[in-house]
């Protein structure tokens, strides 16, 4: 099953971010070289979200990232939340649909 953590950024977060960047991308990594996070990063223009895309069996995944983020812990999320994600069209689609 596919998951997308959704993060709602504090509005200083560019002034803020290198304090913790480096700490929240090794964390970040490791979730990837685990086959768990696919894809993530934060939105563009204006700056004031984040989405990673996490490959598991439940959303537990995505949830323990985010409680263990630098980002979450230092505030500079004011908001996050884990949906899933029904894929139906790519190869790795979790619920694949061909007509």
């Amino acid at each position: 099953m596919h998951y997308l953590l959704i993060y709602d950024l504090v509005p200083e977060y560019l002034e803020r971010r290198s304090e913790f960047r480096k700490e929240h991308l090794a964390l970040a990594w490791k979730a990837s070289e685990r086959g768990e996070l696919i894809l993530g990063g934060a939105l563009a223009d204006p700056v004031d979200g984040a989405v990673l895309l996490f490959e598991g069996p439940s959303p537990e995944v995505a949830e323990r990232f985010a409680a263990a983020d630098p980002y979450v812990k230092h505030g500079l999320v004011r908001h996050w939340r884990v949906r899933q994600w029904a894929t139906v069209v790519g190869k790795t689609a979790s619920s694949p649909i061909k007509m």
